[in-house]
């Protein structure tokens, strides 16, 4: 499975026909669906797909034992938009929540999760939600407010409690979910369990247990980390470079009595959520490294490396720690006698920057924070092994598990049930583009608004609202997406087939905007 990345309830018998059609039909149970989400967590640092930085072998275990998706991707590239098409089946604009400033989710509408439990499933929600409404549609939930904290965080409860918990938030997602299927669920029930962590969130705080992790290793450095952006105005607009806008006390802990930062307030409340002995550990790994880079001061270039360097082995600890926990989950589920019936996915919300084009963050339809993971472990009743080639996308997610439990796939779900990929079908008349919008603007980061498509070889983006400017990418000879080819007549044609592709979807998933031909 290595390989460097972005290389080219009805009845039980009823179930069953959608695994195979040539068998004799045998009773099955119904498959249980564990289905766990991480925040931020980029291909990039998943060693099954890309594997020159770290390594991740439970995660790895997932793709190894079952199938990898190599072309998959979101609908938009933040927390909790990304998150409303997951559950919906459907994109921003036809679900309502847009961005993560102005938007509430409207839990009235239909989600996977309420169809599961009414055709009988069992459903749990554990850890980050992010949608500013309160779960629905499930037997139990219990999120952490917000973006949550990775020290001693709080937890919200259904009864509307709000409770402190001691430890690393990871550790504690996972042992309330593992807690909820030891004790809790009905054993006579499938059950779809939904285990969303916090990590690999900024501002990256590793568990004490793994502040020493990779202090040792020197990361490569983009080949693109020094773009300048030419002819892509939007990009060179944002704030998300790591160089100028990486703080160097919140993100990367250079936290001293005698220095100031913007968001220095912040790391410290934080820290504060710290006990003793936690704190303890924190100042003894942090306290030599703080020490030497105010007596070495390194400028420009040197100080644009280092934060770099800090930054990826603070996020690269955080990884750890999220990777032990899914062979928890793993090692429970095959204990308990319950993997071979277990459909267990393994997904981020959306990529992420790791220094590529300067950048950490998201937002862009640019390939690294526009691309996600995705993986997962197949009941033995699919012999599916490997790579699925097809282009993806997270909205797809809702039809795939509703037509696993055969449950009938509500019209207004957007998204394109996977299970004939599952099953190792190739069908000949899988989509060719992907639609991807982007609202979150003016905000944090400040990437401007836009949308576009993205096929198997090209992608066409239009930046609008304070901007007009379209840029179009040949991945194959440029996979870096450094070359803005909108405009070149060599292209025209091919912007000409795009700009179909583009209003075709838009009209298809009944966008506001349509894009003029």
């Amino acid at each position: 499975m290595k390989s460097q990345l972005f290389t080219p309830a009805l009845s039980a018998m009823s179930l069953l026909s959608l695994v195979s059609c040539d068998k004799p039909v045998q009773e099955e149970k119904p498959l249980n669906i564990l289905y766990i989400m991480t925040d931020d967590h980029t291909a990039q640092m998943m060693s099954c797909y890309d594997n020159r930085h770290i390594e991740t072998p439970n995660l790895d275990r997932i793709a190894n034992d079952g199938i990898r998706f190599t072309n998959s991707f979101v609908a938009n590239s933040l927390s909790g938009p990304s998150r409303a098409c997951m559950l919906t089946g459907k994109h921003s604009h036809a679900n309502g929540f847009y961005d993560n400033t102005t938007c509430v989710f409207d839990t009235t509408q239909l989600t996977f999760p309420k169809l599961l439990r009414s055709a009988g499933y069992e459903t749990a929600v554990v850890g980050k939600w992010h949608l500013e409404s309160l779960p629905s549609g499930f037997d139990f939930w219990e999120i952490i407010p917000g973006q949550g904290d990775y020290y001693n965080p709080a937890f919200i409860t259904q009864t509307g409690d709000r409770i402190l918990k001691e430890g690393y938030l990871t550790n504690l997602i996972t042992d309330r979910s593992l807690q909820w299927l030891d004790e809790e669920r009905d054993p006579e029930k499938p059950f779809c369990l939904l285990i969303h962590h916090k990590a690999i969130h900024r501002n990256w705080m590793a568990d004490t247990t793994h502040l020493a992790l990779y202090e040792d290793k020197v990361f490569d450095l983009p080949e693109n980390f020094y773009d300048d952006y030419a002819n892509r105005p939007a990009a060179a607009a944002q704030e998300m470079s790591i160089a100028k806008d990486m703080d160097l006390i919140y993100d990367l802990k250079m936290n001293r009595s005698d220095k100031d930062s913007r968001l220095k307030s912040l790391y410290q409340s934080f820290y504060g959520r710290m006990n003793p002995a936690q704190k303890a550990a924190w100042d003894r790994h942090y306290d030599p490294i703080i020490e030497d880079f105010y007596k070495q001061n390194p400028q420009g270039k040197d100080l644009a490396e280092w934060k770099y360097q800090r930054y990826m082995r603070d996020y690269a600890k955080t990884v750890k720690s999220l990777d032990e926990n899914v062979g928890r989950v793993l090692d429970y589920l095959e204990s308990h006698d319950l993997l071979d019936n277990t459909l267990v996915v393994y997904t981020s919300d959306q990529g992420f920057y790791m220094g590529e084009h300067g950048w950490f963050d998201k937002r862009f339809m640019y390939e690294e924070s526009m691309r996600t993971p995705l993986v997962m472990r197949l009941p033995d009743r699919f012999k599916t092994k490997g790579d699925i080639p097809q282009l993806v996308q997270n909205i797809d997610y809702a039809p795939t598990f509703l037509g696993l439990a055969g449950v009938e796939i509500p019209e207004e779900i957007q998204g394109i049930s996977l299970l004939p990929l599952i099953r190792g079908e190739k069908p000949d008349d899988w989509r060719k583009g992907l639609y991807y919008h982007f609202y979150e603007y003016p905000a944090e980061h400040m990437v401007k608004r836009h949308y576009g498509v993205r096929t198997e070889r090209f992608k066409l983006i239009r930046f609008y609202n304070d901007i007009e400017h379209w840029e179009l990418y040949d991945l194959a000879s440029d996979p870096n997406e450094m070359k803005n080819l909108y405009g070149n007549p060599e292209y025209a044609s091919i912007v000409r087939d795009l700009k179909n592709e583009l209003h075709t979807l838009q009209k298809e998933y009944g966008s506001p905007e349509l894009t003029q031909l």
